[in-house]
């Protein structure tokens, strides 16, 4: 008897042990997306509970390779354009709308046949992990380690080589992995390999075969109802910026 309870004793230490351990290896966020980086998994799952509400979404470059004429600096920003989570079955789709033509009229039938007329863009399919009380658990792991920007169609573009991807020596980087009242930040370590073809990457890379850069990924939220946006004055220091419909 007494064997029985020092087992069953020890058993539920390490169970608390192990349970404890495997909360110290996950990181939370709380903030305009709340998630959760596990270091054990490499992964970061995210909450999603506003289905159908329009955010912004912004990639860029916080690392650069170094050479202007290929034009993947440090801090070189990608498209910015506004998406919306929506639901089907039994995944959350980031959908892209079709903002350059829109129906200015109150008809609803006259909305929709602009809608159906023109293709918006789903940017990519998350499959649902669980859902509780209106709340949506996706993995964005693989979204944020794909190769948004497009480094390598750069470099192919330069004829400085073909390069992919290696999934092996890329991972997510938490140095500026944050959440914020309104917007969450995003960053991978992505590593590119290939067969350098150019002048310039060989001249700014240690390893021309093996490109290291990290990638940004931010969700904004947009400004509240009747933001207008400042007037431009050519002595601003600034860009002219403009909005469709405007």
């Amino acid at each position: 008897m007494k064997r029985i309870l020092f087992i069953s004793t020890l058993v539920l230490f390490y169970s608390a042990f192990a349970k404890a351990q495997s909360q110290s290896s996950k990181q939370e966020f709380k903030g305009y997306y709340n998630f959760t980086y596990s270091e054990d998994k490499g992964n970061i799952l995210l909450e999603v509970k506003d289905l159908d509400k329009e955010f912004l979404y912004v990639y860029s470059l916080s690392t650069g390779l170094g050479s202007n004429d290929i034009g993947l600096d440090r801090g070189k920003l990608g498209d910015g354009v506004v998406v919306k989570w929506v639901k089907s079955g039994h995944k959350l789709l980031l959908m892209q709308p079709n903002l350059k033509y829109r129906a200015s009229s109150d008809n609803e039938k006259e909305r929709a046949s602009i809608n159906q007329a023109f293709a918006q863009s789903v940017l990519y399919g998350f499959e649902i992990k669980s859902q509780k009380d209106g709340v949506y658990t996706i993995d964005i792991t693989s979204f944020l380690m794909q190769d948004t920007f497009g480094v390598a169609a750069t470099l192919k573009r330069n004829k400085e080589g073909t390069y992919k991807v290696d999934k092996s020596r890329s991972v997510l980087w938490m140095e500026n992995t944050k959440s914020f009242p309104e917007n969450s930040e995003f960053e991978a370590m992505l590593t590119f390999t290939g067969t350098p073809t150019g002048r310039n990457i060989r001249s700014v890379a240690p390893d021309a075969k093996s490109i290291t850069v990290i990638q940004h990924h931010s969700f904004v939220k947009l400004p509240d109802a009747g933001y207008e946006p400042r007037v431009f004055h050519p002595r601003s220091g600034s860009f002219l910026c403009e909005l469709y419909g405007l």
